[in-house]
């Protein structure tokens, strides 16, 4: 099947239009929220929280016995703040850095949700297979029930970010000050902390525990390129994500051996290629362009200065002698005079150039500009 047919068929049938659906939110909500996770420098959080999460799953189906969506998710999210108070107990009790706590919590807890799954796969027990689903995810499982729960979690953060827009907005960029105008931070904080373990558990059952932390930075990633605005932020992060989950399921759908989870990763990532590279303001394509500017209107100045140190101790600026000092000199390209023609500020005539009066001037007022600063 190729990815038209996929498209034409997304309309018609059921199952093909919950996963797109269902991964289009899921990357909708993972770019949103991994924006704040980025602007507070917390990208390995996410990593964290999502391997952190693999030993509730197991613990919820020893206890259940039932490889229920709903029980699991729900160990999930349990193991994973448990898993982040633990980072922030280590971070806020203890002398190590936030870096440390998180590989601490992310190699313990995703160990013993290995070993875990190691002594489950090894019960007599035929209902337990299909659990290592979480580790690299399988989106073809999504049904309606997953992605109805997705909305109305979208739904809810949407609305959470609309009351407490502000506050939000102030401690990303200035914490202290927040405090000093009497909000509380550390709820706001645990706030914004309990919606990212949220969508990472959501999205455990269609990327998997290894890969989510890339769904939850890679849209952010890229959006952080176009935009100084923290709205325009949040919104490209939320196209970007959604447009990641759905080309990604697409382009797996083609392909019957290819793995949505990964493909979804992809995806972003080519998001964010494009973005480091293509971006106006911080893309190196664009930043190399203002570097070379930059460096040629460096070089014509100082071209003009050393034109203006020769000229001026000459009463006539076309005189030969002037001329055949200027012609002399090495320290300029065809470039810049082909340019300082452009702009009349010099004369050539077939191989010898000369100042003219308005590039004196232009000169002059360049030099006495550098002289004041």
């Amino acid at each position: 099947m190729s990815i038209t047919e996929y498209f034409e068929l997304v309309i018609t049938d059921y199952t093909l239009r919950t996963i797109t659906l269902g991964t289009a939110v899921l990357g909708a909500i993972c770019g949103m929220l991994g924006s704040f996770a980025v602007l507070r420098k917390q990208s390995l959080l996410g990593d964290a929280i999502s391997h952190a999460a693999l030993p509730g799953i197991a613990i919820a189906f020893l206890i259940t016995g039932a490889k229920d969506s709903n029980v699991l998710m729900l160990g999930a999210l349990v193991s994973g703040l448990i898993g982040t108070f633990w980072i922030r107990g280590i971070t806020s009790k203890t002398h190590l850095k936030s870096d440390t706590a998180l590989g601490l919590i992310l190699s313990l807890f995703f160990g013993f949700g290995m070993l875990l799954l190691t002594f489950i796969q090894k019960q007599p027990n035929a209902n337990q297979a299909g659990l290592d689903k979480y580790l690299f995810g399988q989106a073809a499982t999504l049904v309606e029930k997953d992605v109805t729960i997705m909305v109305f979690v979208t739904g809810i953060c949407l609305i959470v970010l609309l009351l407490f827009w502000k506050e939000f907005k102030i401690l990303l960029f200035d914490a202290d000050y927040t405090k000093t105008l009497g909000f509380n931070t550390k709820f706001i904080d645990i706030l914004i902390t309990f919606f990212i373990v949220l969508a990472i558990v959501l999205g455990l059952q269609t990327v998997g525990v290894v890969l989510m932390s890339a769904l939850l930075l890679a849209p952010a990633a890229a959006a952080r390129q176009w935009t100084n605005s923290l709205k325009v932020m949040i919104i490209l992060a939320a196209i970007f994500g959604a447009f990641s989950g759905v080309l990604g399921t697409a382009i797996s759908a083609s392909d019957n051996n290819l793995s949505t989870g990964p493909v979804i990763v992809l995806v972003a990532g080519v998001f964010v290629l494009f973005s480091f590279i293509f971006s106006p303001e911080r893309g190196i394509l664009f930043r190399e362009i203002r570097f070379r500017k930059n460096r040629n209107d460096l070089q014509l100045k100082k071209t003009l200065q050393f034109m203006y140190g020769i000229a001026k101790t000459h009463e006539n600026i076309s005189h030969p002698h002037a001329i055949r000092i200027l012609n002399n000199f090495q320290g300029f390209t065809k470039g810049s005079l082909r340019t300082m023609e452009e702009k009349e500020w010099i004369q050539l005539k077939g191989q010898e150039w000369s100042l003219t009066p308005v590039g004196f001037e232009e000169a002059k007022n360049l030099f006495n500009q550098q002289k004041n600063d």
